[in-house]
């Protein structure tokens, strides 16, 4: 009936024989009659393995999925497509089951899969070193704000309001505490890009990094040379948290001169999930290989001169001497960076790109339709990638309500950021949204709007 709690009424017997008890009352002597709980615990019924399977299997009916939903929901994770090799890869057992890989004599494939990850990221932001892959793109970006005020000794924390909000909330929850007088700076992004003039105003000799995404959270390009110009000579980190896909048709950060370039897989090989697992990049340049948390995968030679795959640097206290040590991430995200390093050598760099172009004509495509056929405008006038955001005519989550109703994820409605972004709805378009999708999408926002 039990086959995960096995435990039966001979085996408590041998126990409390074993420790010299005799009930299990006996063991909790020590905690006062008072604090004690009298009565059982309010729990459902014990139920069967097959009864339980059944419950779970009602329980997840409930949710509803892209499978049911066309989704034009992005802000962080979105729908692509994946390449039925990479579930196959990853399904099998040397990966699926596989922890830190210490041992490399027993761990070449895991090794040799970081270390083709490693490369690809590298190659892909435009940068000179990556790590073994973090827990996601807002941990990732806080490690990136923590090297810079360790490498610096500044106290000063320039990022832009155009940065998703929930990476901003991760930045400050974690310098919050690491000393006093940190101070985080949000310059505001004017008509959906980062006010140059205030981000100038606010870089100063205590500047330890300033900090953009690329292309932003409201899908819009931010001009990284203007941005990597004020940054020049100040002393300052130049920090971008780039979207990967983007990078596979932009202009990579490390050609407009940032430090380190940081974001999140999810865009590559690995699916929505409710929010994860995914995997945070960490690159930067060969100054600060050090420096960066968690490890990183070389390549070397064994005695028979034989190509092999190592742990080469690891930056815990676990494995250097603690006050060497410049991070507490403990691992990496090896199967979800396995993930995207299956899906980015299925589809080749021609293929990033061609996906990456699709996302954004298909985007433009919708945008256009969208401004033909119904009453709302696009917010902010600036080029982007594959998302923009829409000017409605009453609060944006209204909206989405309705369109839910109609089995539409119409986008992610922004009235959290403040009272000015209620009627402002952030759309996403990518590869996977087909032309009859768009146009039924736009069909119903023009009802809802009131068609003209």
């Amino acid at each position: 009936m039990h086959r995960y709690l096995p435990l039966t009424e001979d085996d408590r017997r041998a126990m409390l024989q074993a420790i010299g008890a005799d009930s299990i009352d006996a063991l909790f002597a020590d905690i006062p009659e008072a604090v004690r709980l009298k009565t059982p615990l309010a729990l459902e019924p014990v139920l069967s393995e097959a009864e339980l399977m059944r419950e779970m299997r009602r329980l997840a009916a409930k949710n509803r999925t892209t499978r049911e939903l066309v989704s034009f929901l992005g802000a962080g994770a979105y729908e692509h497509y994946i390449p039925s090799v990479v579930d196959h890869i990853i399904g099998r057992a040397e990966f699926y089951t596989a922890y830190t890989p210490y041992q490399p004599e027993l761990s070449q494939g895991n090794l040799q899969a970081i270390f083709e990850f490693q490369t690809m990221i590298a190659s892909l932001t435009g940068m000179e070193v990556a790590n073994a892959s973090l827990y996601d793109g807002p941990t990732a970006l806080a490690e990136a704000v923590l090297l810079a005020l360790r490498e610096s000794g500044r106290r000063k924390i320039v990022m832009s309001f155009a940065l998703h909000p929930h990476a901003r909330s991760v930045v400050e929850t974690y310098v919050r505490d690491i000393a006093d007088g940190i101070e985080v700076v949000t310059v505001p992004a004017d008509g959906g890009l980062t006010d140059v003039d205030r981000l100038r105003a606010a870089v100063d000799a205590d500047t330890a990094a300033v900090v953009v995404q690329y292309p932003n959270f409201f899908g819009a390009l931010e001009p990284l040379e203007a941005v990597q110009e004020i940054v020049r000579g100040s002393g300052a980190l130049f920090i971008v948290s780039a979207n990967p896909l983007a990078m596979a048709l932009l202009e990579p950060p490390g050609s407009y001169g940032a430090d380190i370039v940081v974001g999140d897989m999810q865009p590559i090989g690995i699916p929505l999930s409710f929010g994860g697992p995914y995997a945070g990049f960490f690159t930067t340049k060969k100054a600060f290989m050090r420096k960066i948390p968690g490890r990183i995968v070389g390549e070397t030679k064994d005695a028979a001169g034989r190509r092999g795959y190592v742990l080469t640097l690891q930056t815990r206290e676990q494995h250097i001497r603690r006050e060497k040590a410049t991070s507490n991430v403990t691992t990496n995200q090896a199967l979800m960076a396995l993930a995207s390093a299956v899906a980015m050598s299925a589809f080749g760099p021609e293929g990033l790109r061609t996906i990456a172009e699709q996302n954004v004509h298909k985007a433009h495509y919708a945008l256009q339709a969208i401004e033909v056929n119904t009453p709302f405008r696009r917010a902010y006038p600036v080029p982007f990638f594959n998302e923009f955001v829409l000017e409605l005519k009453g609060p944006a989550d209204a909206v989405v309500r309705e369109l839910l109703s109609s089995g539409f994820l119409a986008g992610y409605a922004l009235g959290a950021l403040g009272e000015a972004y209620r009627t402002k709805l952030l759309v996403a378009v990518t590869e996977v949204r087909s032309k009859a999708e768009i146009d039924a999408f736009v069909e119903r926002l023009a009802r809802v709007g009131g068609a003209r």
